[in-house]
Order: structure tokens, then sequence, then C-alpha cells
């Protein structure tokens, strides 16, 4: 009996050291490690077009310890103009710097018929609203840190391209018809590359239907350039009158586009009406 009574102390005494030291190293490890901050950076677009575009939610990580973390968990919403839409994530554990700072990317593929009925009306807003919620995990040596993803702000709408002609020219003339230049200049309003798959549509010359011009794909506009594209058409005078009038006696005469400019899967409305000189 003495001996199990003495074991039994033993077993005691091994307990109390052993929470005693978990105890230290716990208030070590609170007294040592310093929590990391995350911050929202930015919302930017990438991959724009005029049917949809990729919203990127940018957030930083700064550990200021000198052990890395890792992503442990993710709970993520995103809404645009108040519609719920489906959203990427960073993967659970991706590495995290130490003593140093994170992205961590967000991104959202937001389609712009899913936002408004009528896609053109969208493209009409200078921006529009969006709204994140949901909370991140960070894998730390005192367990799971939890951080809040909650952000209201707005992105840019991507704006429709602009174009206009410039001044033609009659590079051949006959009694019959005439073979025009006609130079069209497209300006990318926005600060990002923006996709054109082409522009088409019918002209008129003084009133007169003379044909119709297509582009073809013009690939990829800078971001705040402009692109220019001639696109000659042979003019038939038997079957524009007036467009024949205009052009024999030189100057000026009333030029108008109707058709469509399309970005990737998305085309609008194009509608150019111009008084333009043509030269020879």
């Amino acid at each position: 009996m003495k001996k199990q009574k003495r074991a039994f102390l033993v077993l005691f005494a091994l307990s109390l050291t052993t929470l005693s030291g978990c105890a230290a190293l716990q208030s070590l490890l609170n007294g040592a490690f310093k929590k990391p901050t995350l911050k929202f950076k930015t919302a930017r677009l990438a991959d724009a077009s005029l049917s949809d575009a990729t919203v990127d939610l940018v957030y930083e990580l700064d550990n200021p310890n000198g052990l890395g973390l890792k992503v442990a968990s993710v709970d993520y919403a995103f809404f645009v103009e108040g519609k719920q839409l489906v959203a990427g994530k960073p993967r659970e554990g991706v590495n995290l710097k130490a003593n140093g700072k994170s992205q961590l990317v967000f991104p959202a593929n937001v389609k712009f018929a899913d936002i408004a009925p009528v896609v053109t009306t969208f493209l009409d807003k200078d921006v529009a609203a969006f709204k994140a919620q949901g909370s991140l995990g960070i894998q730390t040596p005192l367990g799971v840190l939890k951080f809040p993803l909650e952000k209201e702000g707005t992105f840019p709408v991507p704006k429709i391209p602009q174009v206009q002609f410039q001044s033609p020219r009659i590079t051949h003339i006959t009694l019959s018809g005439a073979t025009v230049e006609f130079p069209l200049a497209i300006t990318n309003r926005n600060a990002f590359p923006l996709p054109v798959a082409g522009i088409t549509g019918a002209l008129k010359v003084a009133g007169a239907n003379v044909g119709n011009l297509s582009t073809g794909n013009l690939g990829m506009l800078d971001g705040s350039g402009t692109k220019q594209v001639t696109l000659p058409l042979t003019i038939n005078f038997a079957s524009a009158a007036s467009a024949a009038m205009a052009l024999r006696s030189g100057g000026n005469a009333q030029v108008s586009l109707t058709g469509n400019l399309t970005s990737d899967a998305q085309s609008v409305p194009l509608n150019l009406n111009q008084l333009l000189n043509f030269t020879k």
C-alpha cells in the first residue's frame, strides 16, 4: 500500500510539473508571437472585355514573426450590385512569408449579363458597387487566428471604345465608280487593355447606301491607346447617285456607319455620323 501511495504522489508531482511547463510554454509563445495584420489593398480589373471581367480583391497580410504561417481556412462571398457571384479564393495551405508581407488575391469572374438585363445599360455606368464578406483563418503557433473580410467599394466598368472616321481618300475614280479608303480611329477609353473582335456596319455617303465595312479582328487595344485601320471600299455610282455627285465634286460629304462593335462575346450598337472631307 505504501508503494502504491508513493507512486501516486510521484505521478501527481510529474503532472503538476508538466502542466506548469505547458503553461510556461504558452506564456512564452504569447509573449513572443506577434499577431499578424490583414489589410485591404485594392480592387482591380483583369482580363476585361465588354462582356465580362475578372475582379481581383487584393489583401495584404503582414507577418512580423520570424516563422512562416499558412492559410488554414477561407469563407468568402462576393456581390456586385447586390447579386452574389461565384468567387475564387486562396487555397488552404498557402505559405505566408516570415518577417514580411504576402498578397492574397480573391478573384471573381463578373459576367455583365448576370448583373443587368441589358448589358449596354450596365456599360453606361462609370463604376459598379461590390461587397465582400467572410473570414480568413491563419494557422499560427497559438492556433487558428480569424480575420474578417468585410469590404464594400466600387470598381471601374469597362467603357465602350470611341470610334471615329478620319478623312477618306479617293484612290481611284471613273465614270462608273470610285475606290475610297475610309480610315477609322478606335480609341480605348479604359486604362486597361480591351479586346476588340471587330467592327462591322452598313455605310452611307451623302445619304446613299454604298456598301458594308468590316475591320476583322482588331486584337487587343492598349490601355488609353488608339488603333487605326484603313478600310477600302469600291462604290458603284449606278446604285448610289447622290454619293457619285459628292465624290465627283470633291469636298465634304455626310458619312454614316450603322453596325456593331464586338468585344469578346458581346456586341454593342455603333452609330457614326460625321461630315468628312474627301481627299484625292
